[in-house]
């Protein structure tokens, strides 16, 4: 399961969901100030300094570029 945190006006996080949509992999997309908050970010990605941030299966992979990096290798 691939988590996308991402905000409003994004264009990287709108290329890591088109790569899911495209893919057909399973996600959740997550929006700033509806579904988190950036301290509720923080808790669970420390070092999140650039959105989107991404998680599989529950691990932070980091944003748009390893996403598309892991598609590459695992996908």
């Amino acid at each position: 399961m691939i988590e996308i945190y991402g905000k409003p006006n994004c264009p990287y996080c709108d290329r890591a969901k088109a790569l899911c949509i495209r893919e057909e992999y399973t996600y959740a997309y997550k929006e700033l100030e509806i579904d988190f908050t950036r301290e509720e970010l923080l808790e669970k990605a420390p070092s999140a300094r650039t959105f989107p941030q991404i998680f599989i299966d529950g691990e932070s992979i980091g944003g748009c570029q390893q996403l598309e990096e892991w598609h590459q290798d695992d996908g």
